[in-house]
């Protein structure tokens, strides 16, 4: 008698059912698992064999073999625990192989029988659904991930025993209800209004939020660039529940969404430190994971003390910047993970931070200026559209009681220029487009068209300005966004005029 119970695997952030087929063969008793496992999924004997004693049920003194089919996919994780001991169980003769029809099931089983947490349950929740299973049983804690996918019964299984009981009929789990609780709050960690000054940067981070455009702030220190950067999110546009989702399955796949929180309703604000690998910024391993720009998806990544970075953890940005999805490319194939990530830089002019400064001088020699400002290559600041230089700010102007614009006025505005977005590229070819940064060659022809005046302007930056065709079509899109803020249909040169002067200034003359 074979016993075959489905489980499912996360390869990059899709899921890929397995089969876990269970049989007796000749032999002193053990437990032999094959089909590509690795050493968690080896584990899995031990716990599953101890669970099932204490759960009370009988586990059968034979040689047993395990298979997880398909063997080319490898098995990684404790997740198969809970379907292998219900294909024991199921062997042994105590539960029907019809109990487990058009049924997934994953959990990783302590020793006392508790069914632990999964990660990755949304992918296989979705992937259950697309491959027509009607039931799916997941971890307790796990069951309002599992449920964020309409169309499937979700039963939140606490204890293997709890299961035992729902599949004999003993003791029936009810479905998981997701809850209707009222969404909580749009929460914002750092209001425009509490910063004092800055007048001019808080209007470029308008334009980089309206139209998901780069920034690059460069300041001496104390000037609040850090404090700027943590205030952008408060005024960035609520994300649509595809966005929601499409942030959690990642976040799912990485073992980082917070507990007590199934879907993620706010975009991501990531701030690596300067000492992150490249594997850890872009995602690697010897089993790929995502890295912080795929956690930034949809959302800011920031980065402090640009220049501190390693020159090819840096580099590695720049097809991702450009594709948005990053590429993790090994010997067993290829996965690819969405980086659809709006980036915030933030870096100091100098080593001792005050080189051009209004107040305090400079004691760097002039050398060290240039490689330190070299330090960031020229085609990846080409690929950053907002250049800004924040000042100090004035004594008054900190030490008054005047209150700025509050980021709730300035989200209103941004969510204005997004609703314009999302109506120009809802139609036609551009669907998968979703604010101006993302526009490629076709679309600002389309979208960005310049009139007379517009033209000669853009004639003569190009000259000037040394422009690449890149940088052009940048400032195109650039332009595009300040006239969406503005609510005109066409370009006009106050708006590519704006535009340019986000372009990067010879900091050294």
């Amino acid at each position: 008698m074979l016993a075959r119970v489905y489980s499912c695997a996360v390869i990059g952030l899709e899921g890929v059912i397995v089969e876990v087929e269970v049989d007796f063969s000749n032999g002193l008793p053990a437990v032999i698992i094959v089909g590509l496992p690795d050493a968690a999924v080896q584990e899995s004997r031990e716990r599953v064999q101890t669970a099932v004693k204490n759960a009370g049920l009988h586990f059968p003194r034979h040689r047993i073999v395990v298979n997880l089919a398909p063997a080319a996919v490898r098995k990684e994780g404790p997740a198969y625990d809970l379907p292998i001991a219900l294909g024991v169980i199921i062997l042994s003769g105590s539960l029907p192989q019809e109990a487990v029809e058009n049924t997934l099931v994953v959990g990783e089983l302590s020793l006392d029988g508790v069914v632990r947490h999964t990660r990755g349950v949304l992918p296989m929740a979705a992937t259950a659904r697309a491959k027509g299973f009607r039931r799916m049983f997941v971890p307790e804690v796990d069951a309002p991930e599992a449920a964020l996918i309409p169309g499937l019964e979700v039963y939140p299984v606490k204890t293997l025993a709890d299961l035992y009981d729902h599949l004999s009929g003993c003791r029936l789990i009810e479905p998981f209800q997701p809850s209707s609780d009222p969404i909580e709050p749009f929460f914002v960690p750092t209001d425009f209004s509490e910063i004092k000054g800055q007048e001019h940067v808080k209007r470029a981070l308008e334009v980089a939020a309206a139209g998901g455009h780069n920034v690059l702030m460069v300041g001496s220190p104390g000037a609040g660039k850090t404090l700027l950067a943590r205030a952008l999110p408060g005024i960035l546009p609520e994300m649509s529940i595809e966005e929601s989702l499409d942030v959690t399955r990642i976040y799912s796949v990485a073992d980082q969404l917070p507990p007590g929180t199934p879907l993620i309703r706010h975009r991501p604000f990531r701030a690596p430190h300067h000492t992150i690998s490249h594997a850890g910024l872009v995602g690697g391993g010897n089993i790929p994971k995502p890295g912080e720009i795929s956690l930034a998806h949809r959302g800011v990544l920031f980065l402090d003390e640009f220049p501190e970075f390693g020159t090819r953890v840096l580099e590695v940005m720049r097809q991702p910047m450009e594709d948005k999805v990053v590429t993790i490319s090994r010997a067993k194939g290829s996965l690819t993970f969405s980086a659809n990530f709006q980036l915030v830089a933030a870096m100091n002019p100098c080593p001792c931070g005050f080189y051009g400064d209004s107040q305090k001088p400079c004691t760097c020699a002039h050398a060290l200026v240039t490689k330190y400002q070299k330090r960031i290559s020229g085609p990846l600041l080409d690929r950053i559209d907002i250049h800004i230089e924040v000042p100090r700010v004035d004594y008054e102007k900190l030490s008054g009681d005047r209150l700025g614009e509050s980021s709730e006025a300035i989200r209103a505005r941004v969510q204005a220029a997004r609703d314009i977005q999302n109506k120009r590229f809802s139609n036609g070819e551009a669907k998968d487009v979703v604010c101006n940064a993302d526009m490629r060659v076709g679309e600002v022809r389309q979208f960005c068209k310049l009139q007379d005046e517009g033209q000669s302007l853009m004639r003569a930056a190009m000259t000037q300005l040394s422009l690449s065709a890149r940088a052009y079509h940048r400032v195109l899109k650039l332009a595009r966004t300040i006239a969406d803020l503005a609510g005109c249909e066409e370009i006009q040169s106050v708006h590519l005029a704006e535009a340019l002067q986000y372009r990067p200034k010879l900091m050294i003359g």
